[in-house]
C-alpha cells in the first residue's frame, strides 16, 4: 500500500491512481467565489453523479412523450424498472441476484423486515442492539416492541462499549449475544457504526446469533459501497440500507433490502404485503389472495419510484465500472494516508476513534478534538470556512470520509494541514 505523507507524494498517487477518471463523473460543490471545495462527507450524502441528471431527464422525457405508455414503451420501461439495479446491488451486496432488491426508504425497509423476522414467542421477546445506535433505528426497534406489546425498557437490550473505551469488542458482542440465549429473538447491528466508523464481522454476529436461537439483521446504510460485502455466505438473515450515502443516490433517494435465499423462497412467510410484491405473472389479475414473488423481490409493497430510482442507476454504472476490489484498495491507501497525514499535522490535539485496524474500518475517520466542547465547535466552523465539508457530532467529534470514487489524495492532504494549524 502506497502512502502520500507530503503534497507531492499524494499529486504523484492521484495521477497514477488507476480510478482518477471517475472525479469527472461527479458534480463537485464549489463555494461561492468558484473555489473549489474539498468534499468530505460521503458518508452523510453522496456527490451527484452527472449522469444522474441524464437518467432523471430521459425518464421526464419518457413521461412527457408517452404518458402511461411509458410503462412498457420507454427506454426503460417502467414496469420492470425495479430490476434494473439488483445485479450491481447484489455484487456490493455480497448477494445472490434474487436476495436483493430496491425499495422504500431505510427505515419503511427495516420495519417490513422486522414484521416478518421479530416474531416473539415462547420467551424470545428480546431485541439487542449497540447502545448509540442511529436514533431512527432506535425508534424502529422499540416501536416493534411496544407494537407486540413489550416494554423497551425491559425487551429492548443496548450494549455499550467497555468503560473508558469507545469501539465495541467482538467478543463483548457475542458474550452479549449468549447471555440472552434463550430470551432473545433478534438481534440487529449496523455493518458499519455511524459515530465511531468501526467495521464489524456480519459473520461472526450472525453465527453468535444462530447459535443463541435468534435472527440477525443489518443496518448497511454506512456499509454497502463502502466496504466489501457477503451477506450471502454470512447467513445473515436480512438487512437493509439507504443509498443516498456511498451509493451517490441523492437525497432520500430509494433504499435496498436483502433476504437471505433461505428465507426468501418460503413464500408463506409472515409479511406486510402490498400489490407490487405479488408475483409478477398474475399481478395484474388483480385477484384478492396475496401470492409473494420468490426473493426478497416478495417484500415489495409499492411499485419504484422511478424519479428516485434512476439516479441510483447513473451511480451504479459506475460502481460497475470501478470493481468494488479496485475501489476497495484506493479506500485502503486513501484512509491510511489520512491517518497518518492527520497525526502528524495534528499530533496530541486529536484522537482517531475509528479503529487503526484496516479490516474494522471502511473510508471514514471520526476524529475527537481534544479541547473544550465550544472550542471544538468553533474549529470545525473556522473548517468549513476554508472550504471543508465535513459532519460534526456532539460534542466533540468530525467524521471525514474521503470516498475512493471522486476523492484524491490532495484533497486529504490539505484537509490534514488546514486543521492542523486551526488545532494550533
Amino acid at each position: 500500500m502506497k502512502l502520500a505523507t507530503t503534497l507531492e507524494e499524494a499529486r504523484e498517487l492521484d495521477a497514477t491512481d488507476p480510478l482518477a477518471a471517475l472525479r469527472s463523473q461527479f458534480a463537485l460543490p464549489r463555494a461561492r467565489d468558484g473555489s473549489e471545495l474539498r468534499y468530505l462527507c460521503g458518508h452523510s450524502l453522496g456527490l451527484a453523479p452527472l449522469g444522474a441528471r441524464t437518467r432523471v431527464n430521459e425518464e421526464l422525457d419518457s413521461w412527457e412523450q408517452l404518458g402511461v405508455e411509458g410503462h412498457h414503451l420507454g427506454m426503460r420501461p417502467w414496469i420492470d424498472y425495479g430490476e434494473l439495479p439488483r445485479a450491481t446491488l447484489a455484487q456490493l451486496a455480497g448477494a445472490e441476484v434474487g436476495e436483493v432488491i430496491a425499495m422504500n426508504s431505510l427505515s419503511v425497509n427495516l420495519h417490513l423486515l422486522l414484521a416478518s423476522f421479530y416474531r416473539p414467542q415462547h420467551g424470545r421477546i428480546r431485541i439487542l442492539i449497540e447502545a448509540g445506535a442511529f436514533p431512527s433505528d432506535r425508534h424502529i426497534v422499540a416501536s416493534q416492541l411496544a407494537w407486540h406489546g413489550y416494554d423497551p425498557r425491559s425487551a429492548l437490550i443496548e450494549l455499550a462499549p467497555r468503560s473508558g473505551e469507545d469501539l465495541l469488542r467482538q467478543e463483548d458482542i457475542e458474550a452479549a449475544i449468549e447471555s440472552e440465549a434463550g430470551r432473545l429473538a433478534l438481534v440487529l447491528w449496523p455493518g458499519v457504526q455511524y459515530r465511531t466508523g468501526q467495521w464489524f464481522d456480519p459473520a461472526a454476529i450472525t453465527r453468535a446469533a444462530h447459535r443463541a436461537g435468534a435472527m440477525a439483521g443489518f443496518d448497511l446504510a454506512h456499509g454497502i459501497g463502502n466496504v466489501p460485502l457477503a451477506l450471502h455466505d454470512s447467513g445473515a438473515d436480512f438487512a437493509a440500507w439507504c443509498s443516498y450515502k456511498y451509493l451517490n443516490a441523492g437525497p432520500g433517494a430509494i433504499g435496498g433490502a436483502f433476504v437471505h435465499a433461505r428465507h426468501a423462497a418460503a413464500r408463506d412467510l409472515p409479511r406486510l404485503a402490498g400489490w407490487w410484491g405479488h408475483d409478477a405473472a398474475t399481478r395484474f389479475r388483480m385477484g384478492p389472495e396475496f401470492l409473494a414473488m420468490s426473493g426478497a423481490a416478495g417484500w415489495q409493497v409499492s411499485n419504484p419510484p422511478i424519479f428516485s430510482c434512476a439516479p441510483l442507476l447513473a451511480s451504479l454504472e459506475l460502481f460497475a465500472t470501478a470493481g468494488m476490489p479496485a475501489l476497495r484498495a484506493k479506500s485502503l491507501s486513501l484512509t491510511a494516508s489520512f491517518e497518518t497525514l492527520l497525526l502528524r499535522h495534528c499530533g496530541s490535539a486529536i484522537e482517531i476513534l475509528t479503529p487503526a485496524d484496516v479490516e474494522q474500518r471502511g473510508c471514514q475517520l471520526s476524529v475527537r478534538l481534544r479541547c473544550e466542547p465550544a472550542q471544538a465547535r468553533e474549529r470545525f466552523a473556522q473548517l468549513a470556512a476554508q472550504g471543508v465539508v465535513a459532519d460534526w457530532r456532539e460534542p466533540d467529534i468530525i467524521r471525514l470520509s474521503p470516498v475512493p470514487l471522486y476523492n484524491r489524495f490532495e484533497d486529504i492532504y490539505h484537509v490534514a494541514v488546514r486543521l492542523g494549524e486551526l488545532l494550533r
